[in-house]
């Protein structure tokens, strides 16, 4: 049995993974089916809306091709990564992208956006029911009439929610980007009272002292998402299971939502 994670645990775990932007962005270098897909969505629907902008992973492809992009950010170190990243676009590209520090839950442009897209599991930082319906109150607002609102989120997978808690999940040493090479371990543990999913990682250099990178994602299941945004005026036009429109099914791995305001 294990220890009921704190609120402050709780509130680490939703900005620790944000504070490194090196570490970020080589953890998912490899993971670019879902720029693909955003920035297709994005061509000639423009301007959007990008709720978890981060340091520029999609939105600075989007601006590349073409896409006027608005993002919010609660990550000061992202949003500081993303500032000097774009030093480095093209002028026009640098002039795309308008990005925020702001809470996605309460803030407000006072402009609508025929696309309003929340990329890789920002959703999974909405951790209880109000929070969830202050965002969707939001994304409503800013949302054309006709507009499509566009987000993907990952499928609570059952053997990470039942492992060990107490138990490394090993995986083969690698190199980050300040600490050298490192041994890497992460622990696993599932609140099912809150569904909410703890993941800590345990980063070790080999000439120095083990540090830690919590990660606290909220788990929505594929009917518990669908009704949420239905009971918060959203009706939902198409759920596929990857990034190439295949069917969600019961191997897929990452939920592909798109929903528009329900009349």
């Amino acid at each position: 049995m294990t220890r009921k994670k704190t609120d402050h645990e709780l509130k680490v775990g939703a900005l620790a993974h944000y504070e490194d932007p090196a570490y970020y962005a080589q953890t998912y270098r490899r993971r670019v089916d879902d720029i693909a897909y955003y920035t297709h969505l994005a061509k000639g629907h423009g301007p959007v809306l990008e709720y978890g902008i981060g340091n520029g992973r999609i939105a600075i492809p989007m601006a590349r091709a073409g896409v006027a992009v608005v993002g919010i950010d609660h990550a000061r170190r992202m949003l500081a990564d993303l500032s000097q990243r774009l030093k480095e676009e093209p002028t026009e590209a640098r002039a795309r992208i308008d990005a925020r520090f702001g809470d996605m839950r309460r803030m407000k442009l006072r402009r609508r956006f025929p696309l309003v897209v929340a990329p890789f599991n920002v959703i999974l930082h909405l951790y209880v029911r109000p929070d969830v319906e202050a965002f969707l109150a939001r994304v409503r607002e800013h949302l054309e009439p006709r507009g499509r609102f566009v987000m993907d989120l990952s499928m609570p997978m059952p053997e990470d929610l039942a492992r060990n808690p107490n138990k490394a999940h090993r995986a083969p040493p690698f190199r980050h980007p300040s600490a050298g090479v490192v041994k890497y371990g992460e622990y696993f543990d599932y609140d099912r009272a809150r569904q909410i999913l703890f993941v800590t990682g345990e980063l070790t250099p080999r000439n120095g002292q083990m540090f830690a990178v919590p990660l606290a994602h909220r788990q929505f299941f594929p009917r518990e998402w669908e009704a949420l945004l239905h009971y918060n005026g959203f009706a939902v036009d198409h759920v596929y299971g990857d990034f190439a429109g295949s069917p969600l099914e019961s191997h897929s791995d990452v939920m592909v939502f798109h929903a528009r305001k329900r009349s």
